[in-house]
C-alpha cells in the first residue's frame, strides 16, 4: 500500500515532463548563410544611380557638406541631402556591388566594391559619375558575418547571401535554447555584429566618417584597412587613386582613426597608434592591448576612447569603455574602464562622449573628467550601431533607421528627424 502515493507522484511527474514537451515553443531570428558565387564582370557591370530607395540593412555612415551617405550592406550608397537635419531628402541610390566603405575629398567619393576601389564624381550628388576603378586590389573581405575572397584564376568572386529567418517551433523543455547548435549554416541574430568626428590636419575639404571606418583620409592618401593589411592609395589626383604603400598589420583588425598626424587603428586584440608623419609611409609607435573583442576607437586630445565588446564574430566576454592616456604615444596607459553593456561605434565633441549600446541604445557621456566619466542621459528605444557629431547635430545609425538630435543640451538630446528603416523580414 505504501508504493501506491510513489507510483502516483511518478505518474504526475510523467505527465508534467510530457506537457513541457508539448508546450515549450521557441521563436527564433537567425541568420542563414548560403554560398553564391559571382563573377568580377558580374560586380563590375552592376554600377549604376537608382532613384531613392527605402533603407533595408544598413551599415557605415559618411557625411560632407551638408550630405550624408549611408552604406546599404553588399548593395550601394544612400545619397541625402542633409542641408536641414530636421527635413532630411533622399536623393539617390548608388547601387554598387559589394560596398561597405566610404570617403570622400572634394567632390569625389571613393567606394569599395569587393575587390575593387571605384572613385565616383558627386559634383552633383543626385547623379554620381565613375571615374575611375582600382581593378583587383583587395584579395577578400568580411560582410556581416561571412567572408567573401576572389578566386582570380577561375575569375570569380565567393562570397554568401545572408538572409534574416524568423520561425516558431516546439522543442523538449531541457534542450530549449540549445537549437543553433544544429544548424551549422546558421547564426544567432546579432544585430550588427561586423559592422569620426575624424579632427584629421588633412583639408577641411575631406567629409567625416564614423568610429566603424576602414576607410580614412590624410594629406594626400587614401588609407584602406581589411583583416590584415592597410592598403595606401595615392590621391594627388583626386580622380585617379594610384595603390603604393601595403603595410600588414596582423589580424583582427577592425577600424582606422585618423587625428593629427597619428593614425589610431582598432582591432581584435588592442589598439595600433601609427605615426604619419611620412603620409606615404607610417609607422607603428605602440600598442595598447586588450582582451579578445571588438574594438573601434576615437581620439580628442590626449584621451583615446575604446570600446570593447563581444560578439559572435570577435569572442570574448568583455563590454566596457577604455579611457586611455597617449601622452606618451610610444606608451599608451589605461586610465579606467567603465563597464557598458554591448558598445558598438561611438563618437568625441569634447568633453562629451556618444557611445552606441547596440540593441541597447546609446548614451550620452560627459569626459572632462577621464576617472570619473559621468553618464548624462541614455536612450534605451533605439538600437545603435554608430555615430557622428558634428555641429551640435549627432548623426546616429542604428538597426531602425537613421536619428538625428541636436546635442546643444547633452543631457537631454532633442530628436530632429528620423529615416526608417524598411526591412524585407
Amino acid at each position: 500500500m505504501k508504493a501506491q502515493p510513489l507510483l502516483f507522484a511518478l505518474a504526475l511527474m510523467g505527465l508534467a515532463l510530457a506537457s513541457c514537451t508539448d508546450k515549450c515553443e521557441e521563436t527564433r531570428t537567425f541568420k542563414q548563410f548560403t554560398p553564391i558565387t559571382l563573377t568580377l564582370q558580374q560586380v563590375r557591370e552592376g554600377v549604376r544611380v537608382e532613384q531613392a530607395q527605402d533603407l533595408r540593412n544598413t551599415g557605415k555612415i559618411y557625411t560632407k557638406d551638408g550630405y550624408l551617405f549611408i552604406n546599404e550592406i553588399k548593395e550601394g550608397i544612400h545619397i541625402i541631402d542633409n542641408r536641414n537635419p530636421s527635413s532630411p531628402q533622399q536623393i539617390a541610390f548608388l547601387r554598387i556591388p559589394g560596398n561597405g566603405d566610404i570617403a570622400v575629398r572634394n567632390n569625389i567619393l571613393y567606394a569599395d566594391s569587393y575587390m575593387d576601389l571605384i572613385a565616383f564624381d558627386i559634383s552633383d550628388p543626385s547623379q554620381p559619375r565613375e571615374v575611375n576603378r582600382v581593378q583587383s586590389i583587395f584579395p577578400s573581405g568580411q560582410f556581416d558575418g561571412g567572408y567573401w575572397s576572389v578566386n582570380p584564376q577561375a575569375v570569380t568572386l565567393s562570397d554568401q547571401r545572408v538572409d534574416y529567418v524568423t520561425e516558431t517551433v516546439k522543442t523538449d523543455c531541457e534542450t530549449a535554447g540549445q537549437w543553433q547548435n544544429n544548424c551549422p549554416n546558421c547564426l544567432v541574430f546579432d544585430a550588427f555584429a561586423n559592422f569620426s568626428k575624424a579632427n584629421s590636419a588633412a583639408p577641411s575639404t575631406n567629409g567625416t566618417a564614423g568610429s566603424m571606418a576602414r576607410f580614412a583620409l590624410y594629406d594626400n592618401y587614401l588609407y584602406a584597412v581589411n583583416q590584415s593589411d592597410m592598403q595606401l592609395f595615392d590621391i594627388r589626383d583626386a580622380t585617379r587613386p594610384t595603390p603604393s604603400n601595403r603595410i600588414n598589420l596582423g589580424w583582427g583588425i577592425e577600424t582606422i582613426f585618423p587625428y593629427k598626424d597619428k593614425l589610431f587603428i582598432g582591432s581584435q586584440s588592442g589598439m595600433f597608434i601609427y605615426d604619419n608623419t611620412n603620409p606615404a609611409n607610417p609607422v607603428q609607435l605602440s600598442t595598447f592591448q586588450h582582451a579578445r573583442v571588438c574594438d573601434p576607437v576615437v581620439v580628442s586630445g590626449d584621451i583615446a576612447y575604446v570600446t570593447l565588446r563581444n560578439g559572435t564574430q570577435c569572442g570574448g566576454y568583455t563590454n566596457q569603455l577604455d579611457v586611455v592616456d597617449i601622452s606618451s604615444l610610444t606608451n599608451p596607459r589605461l586610465l579606467k574602464s567603465y563597464p557598458m553593456q554591448n558598445p558598438h561605434g561611438l563618437g568625441v565633441d569634447y568633453p562629451n562622449v556618444f557611445i552606441c549600446e547596440g540593441e541597447y541604445g546609446l548614451k550620452s557621456l560627459d569626459a572632462s573628467s577621464p576617472l570619473d566619466v559621468k553618464q548624462l542621459e541614455y536612450l534605451t528605444s533605439m538600437n545603435a550601431y554608430d555615430v557622428i557629431p558634428i555641429d551640435k547635430t549627432l548623426l546616429m545609425i542604428g538597426r531602425d533607421g537613421l536619428y538625428q538630435f541636436d546635442y546643444s543640451n547633452p543631457a537631454q538630446l532633442r530628436q530632429l528627424s528620423k529615416i526608417p528603416v524598411n526591412r524585407p523580414y
